[in-house]
């Protein structure tokens, strides 16, 4: 049966000393649920991995259950194929990441059945400070560096669909992708 790479991203992991999880015993649960080649990249629940093709739905639940079982946390993942990976980098707003020195750029994951427009109305960015863009699978969030304390993005974290992201700076995503690829 063929294999696909799969890119796992926890949420709520080794934030503020909250549902720590060793990097070590991370990849050992997922190798013991029959994953190949598991890897993860830094401390903030980043888990790439081969697996039989399956629905992402059934895996994220299997994902999701085996991490409650394992380490007692309320487990919540958004989980994408290596291409939807991909995609999420090639649909980036033109010039997304090219300048980090003047902008902060982050990627809001989406958590199925949640879609990234449905995000976007929540959101109230700050004109001339924020922007903001959906894309198939992400919400594109931009942050004027030298005016960050004025953004509005940061209320996200208080609406009730913040529990259906999970955030990653751009410079995460990108090396996510060239990681699920094999």
């Amino acid at each position: 049966m063929p294999s696909d790479r799969y890119v796992c991203l926890l949420r709520g992991i080794n934030v503020g000393g909250k549902n720590v999880i060793p990097m070590a015993e991370l990849r050992a649960r997922f190798a013991a649920l029959g994953f190949a080649e598991v890897t993860t990249y830094i401390q903030s629940g980043n888990v790439v991995f081969g697996a039989k093709r399956a629905s992402p739905v059934k895996l994220a639940a299997t994902i999701e259950q085996a991490l409650r079982d394992a380490f007692g946390y309320e487990a919540r993942v958004v989980l994408l194929t290596a291409a939807q990976l991909a995609q999420v980098i090639e649909e980036a707003p033109p010039g997304f990441g090219s300048q980090p020195a003047k902008y902060r750029y982050d990627v809001a994951f989406v958590r199925p059945p949640v879609v990234a427009r449905d995000v976007l109305p929540v959101l109230a960015p700050k004109d001339g400070v924020d922007t903001i863009a959906a894309g198939t699978h992400v919400v594109y969030l931009r942050r004027l560096t030298a005016k960050a304390s004025q953004s509005h993005l940061v209320r996200l974290t208080s609406k009730p669909i913040y529990r259906e992201l999970t955030i990653r700076n751009w410079n995460t995503s990108v090396a996510l992708a060239k990681l699920a690829v094999v």
